[in-house]
């Protein structure tokens, strides 16, 4: 995987006795209290947590932040849409995605047997339709008309964009080792599709029981960054 910026965060390794730090480890040293001192702590004040234990199956609550977004699918004429948030993006060239598909899904196999899916990124506006196609299954309804939602055709596979949502990626699938045992389906996305006007999306984050976090404004502190770890 090529997490380079990530990684570059996560170097640091624990060691069983101190030792002194290098030449390098210094100066990262010193150029990181510069970067603190250089925030503006009346913003961005920081607080102390009392906290206690907490329940390993509410996990989700907190750690699955990523964006629901529909998967749209076809085989042998058949389309379905499905909602989910288990996924995650796993390289930048090739863009890879990786995501969980419970095998009860109706979708799980269109998907499987195709090796292609639309990713599909809805935002507030359309948490209704979101709730509606989580809430209905495919093998009894069409999702597109009983969900209000407009199929368009993509360029690179099968599987249809949702003309309403603001941002659609046509994948196909780069690795199926995963599946049987994990449900894991590794893409790549080969085209992507985005409404440059929506610079700031509203996109549904669920958070368990039936809600949903939106997305808020953008806080930039690119200013703050080496240029590798942008």
């Amino acid at each position: 995987m090529a997490l380079t910026g990530i990684q570059h965060w996560l170097d640091g390794k624990d060691h069983k006795t101190p030792t002194r730090p290098t030449d390098s480890q210094q100066t990262a040293n010193r150029a990181c209290g510069k970067l603190i001192s250089g925030f503006n702590h009346e913003d961005s004040a920081m607080r102390h947590h009392d906290k206690s234990d907490f329940p390993l199956a509410e996990t989700r609550r907190h750690l699955e932040t990523g964006p629901i977004v529909l998967v749209t699918s076809c085989w042998q004429g058949e389309t379905n849409i499905m909602t989910m948030g288990w996924h995650m993006m796993m390289q930048f060239s090739p863009a890879l995605f990786g995501c969980y598909i419970w095998n009860g899904n109706h979708s799980y196999e269109l998907i499987r047997r195709s090796r292609e899916c639309v990713i599909n990124v809805p935002t507030v506006d359309l948490v209704d339709q979101v709730v509606a196609v989580g809430n209905t299954s495919g093998r009894l309804v069409n999702k597109f008309e009983a969900c209000g939602l407009t199929a368009t055709r993509a360029s690179r596979v099968q599987a249809p964009l949702i003309e309403e949502c603001y941002a659609n990626f046509e994948c196909r699938l780069a690795d199926d080792r995963q599946i049987d045992a994990y449900g894991l389906f590794i893409w790549e996305v080969v085209k992507g599709h985005a409404d440059p006007t929506v610079s700031e999306p509203a996109t549904l984050h669920y958070i368990g029981q039936g809600r949903f976090r939106v997305a808020g404004p953008v806080l930039d502190r690119s200013e703050h960054f080496k240029p590798q770890n942008l």
